[in-house]
Order: C-alpha cells, then sequence, then structure tokens
C-alpha cells in the first residue's frame, strides 16, 4: 500500500498485462462460494486509487494524477466520452437526483473533461441514454448551485482548442451500432458514438441495484443500449428499459452490460463516492436510501482505475459486498475485462481497511432468483435498470 497525500502523488501506469486465469464461475441463484483461481505470481495486474475529501473538483483532479495523470491516457487529438449515470435525472429533470445519491455529481465530470483536455483532446462528449430521448442539461447544477454542466461546458470549450459537449444519446448517436452479444440476440444495439470516439471513460455513483446487485462502472452503460429497440413506452412519456431487457436473472442481465464493455473496454473508470444509494436501488422511488459517505467515512470519497474489473471489486468490498458473490464481477473477469482479485490489485492512497463501510444490500427483484427461493414467479416488479 502506497500512501499519498493530497499534493504529492506516485504516477503509476497500470498498463501492464492482464495475467488472467482461466476455469468456472458459478451460475446459479444460491450463493457463490468461489471464483475461478488467480494466476499466482508476483505481478499486480491492477492499480486503484482512493481519494478522500471534501472539494469533489480537486479530489476528481488528484486521483486522476495518482494514477499516472490524463495525458498517460487520453492522446492528443482524440475524442473522449464520458458516461455518467443519470438515471432519474432525465425523467425528473431536477437537482434532487445528485443530492439524493441517485446520480453522478456534476463536479466530477466537469473536472474530468477539463483534465481530458489538458491532455489534448479534440473533443470531449459527456452523454447518456437513460429513460428518455431527449432531456435538458440545464438542470445538472454542481452541488452547491453555482453553475451547471450547460455553463461549464460553454466555458471550458472557450478555454481550450477542444470542445465540450452534451449528448442526449439516443437523439445525437442513435442506438443502430450492432456488436456481438453472448445474449440470446447474438447481436446488441448499442448508441453509435462508439463509431466516433477513442476513449471512453465510465463515471458512475456507487449503488446497490434491485436487478444486478450492484451498479458501478459496468453496470453503466447498459444507458449505452437502444431504448428504441429494448425500451418500453410508458404513456408516451419515457422508455423503461426494465420492461425491454431480459432481466429475469442477475446473470442474464449483466451479460447485456458486459457485452457493451467488452465492445469497447473504457481507458479509465472513476466511482462517485460522495452521496450515493443502498437497499433496493437505483433510485428512491424503488426503496433505495441515500448515503452520504461523510457520514461514514468523515469524508467523501472517489475511485480511480484504468482497469474497470478492478475499480468495481474494489468498490463492492467498500461497499461490504463479498467479489465472488457479484455476478457481474466473475463473469467479467472470465470474460478477461480485468481483475477482481485483491491480491493482483494495487491500492495508491486510502487504504482498502479504512474505507470499508456498512451497505445495505438489495433485495433482489428477478423471477428466477426468487423462484430459486421458492417464491412465485408470477409476482411482478418494474424497476428502471440503470
Amino acid at each position: 500500500m502506497k500512501k499519498i497525500t493530497r499534493r504529492t502523488f506516485i504516477k503509476l501506469s497500470a498498463s501492464g498485462a492482464l495475467a488472467l486465469g482461466s476455469g468456472n464461475f458459478l451460475l446459479g441463484c444460491g450463493k457463490e462460494n468461489s471464483i475461478t483461481e488467480p494466476n499466482y505470481s508476483n505481478q499486480i495486474n491492477a492499480t486503484v486509487a482512493a481519494v478522500k475529501g471534501n472539494n469533489l473538483d480537486s479530489m476528481t483532479r488528484d486521483v486522476i494524477e495518482a494514477i499516472g495523470g490524463m495525458d498517460s491516457i487520453v492522446m492528443e487529438g482524440e475524442t473522449v466520452f464520458i458516461k455518467p449515470n443519470f438515471v432519474s435525472f432525465t425523467l425528473a429533470e431536477t437537482r434532487e437526483c445528485f443530492k439524493n445519491g441517485e446520480c453522478t455529481k456534476p463536479e466530477i465530470l466537469i473536472a474530468t473533461a477539463e483534465e481530458c483536455l489538458k491532455a489534448g483532446a479534440k473533443e470531449v462528449i459527456i452523454g447518456d441514454g437513460s429513460q428518455k430521448i431527449t432531456y435538458d442539461w440545464k438542470y445538472s447544477y454542481t452541488m452547491d448551485g453555482r453553475t451547471n454542466l450547460v455553463a461549464e461546458a460553454a466555458r471550458l470549450s472557450s478555454l481550450y482548442p477542444g470542445n465540450v459537449s452534451l449528448s442526449c444519446l439516443e437523439a445525437d448517436y442513435p442506438g443502430d451500432y450492432q456488436i456481438p452479444s453472448r445474449t440470446v440476440h447474438g447481436t446488441l444495439l448499442i448508441s453509435n458514438i462508439y463509431k466516433k470516439v477513442d476513449r471512453i471513460i465510465s463515471i458512475p455513483v456507487a449503488k446497490t441495484h434491485c436487478w444486478a446487485q450492484l451498479t458501478l462502472a459496468l453496470k453503466n452503460f447498459i444507458g449505452v443500449l437502444s431504448i428504441r429497440e429494448y425500451g418500453v413506452l410508458i404513456n408516451n412519456s419515457y422508455w423503461d428499459r426494465g420492461g425491454g431487457i431480459d432481466h429475469s436473472s442477475v446473470r442474464i442481465l449483466s451479460q447485456a452490460f458486459l457485452d457493451v464493455v467488452a465492445a469497447k473496454i473504457p481507458s479509465l473508470t472513476i466511482i462517485d463516492f460522495s452521496i450515493g444509494m443502498e437497499g433496493d436501488g437505483p433510485t428512491t422511488g424503488h426503496g433505495g436510501r441515500t448515503v452520504d459517505v461523510k457520514n461514514r467515512l468523515g469524508s467523501w470519497l472517489i475511485l480511480a482505475s484504468r482497469d474497470i474489473m478492478a475499480a468495481d471489486a474494489t468498490a463492492a468490498r467498500i461497499m461490504n459486498h463479498p467479489v465472488p458473490n457479484i455476478k457481474q464481477l466473475t463473469m467479467g473477469y472470465e470474460m478477461g475485462l480485468g481483475e477482481i482479485h485483491e491480491e493482483f490489485i494495487e491500492m495508491i492512497g486510502e487504504k482498502l481497511s479504512n474505507i470499508k463501510m456498512n451497505w445495505k444490500a438489495a433485495v433482489l427483484k428477478n423471477t428466477l432468483e426468487k423462484k430459486s427461493a421458492g417464491n412465485s414467479m408470477s409476482e411482478k416488479f418494474e424497476c428502471i435498470i440503470h
């Protein structure tokens, strides 16, 4: 464990080859007791940085610097897609989703976008598909209410040669890009922004999820699937992804977003542990409960890694969720998407044991999981899966 201060960081390259093992993992609905045995060597396969503090802007810049700086990730002239989790923002279009832990905080997106421009990015696109074709970005206020993403995108675009834009994915980059999939569909249609961008950055907020166990950097990519193809239109108002994507089991649902990640693995993951959600998330409307991490750690927390699997596995451990029990993690590891074993993940900054918290798990509502527990499959649930 290497300790960093807010002013002094050890720059590391986390781009070493992954030493991933092979074998079988459990796909049943009961508790998983093991995952694939790792490759036992002294090699560190991934690095995760953890920074605590009270200023999300400076924390974001610090955690990026800790893993080598944005110029080690984004090259001059590249186009970058930043994917937040804006699940309920697009429905209500109020700042409440940031305060109650449902959505990624704008401060983190702004700081990340600027670091991309400093590294020489030609264009930075902040976008989400979420639940509507179009939505109004003017409500995306920072926590202090002093500015929003619209104003900050314009400001950053005026300061740097590169440009920052805000995108409603289904309107600007429709879901007609076909990728291979291990789901029963054989292929999936995702936003054609994937044809345009060189780099992808996933920036979720830490939440539990009533269909997928956890919604972190991997689960975040449900938001790029075509909502016209996989959503169900409700009252001519919004598209319910929970009605159009097979989510009868955690495994089936997880396969969909893991296939999206495999199509173009993100170059950077940043996880927002400021105000998140526990219990039956991903929204308060479905039984989720707001978690202000300051109340549990004394300050907020941000994670960053160039390995999406290592970031999510570390986040799961922080949330007191055993990694072998999280299907998306064991499945993603088997697919070769990154490292999940604690002994092969180097932590920079905060020590893992010092940032673990009690974090209430979701009660899963998938019909196959309920059937395995002796419950009726006839019971219907609705849940926004993002």
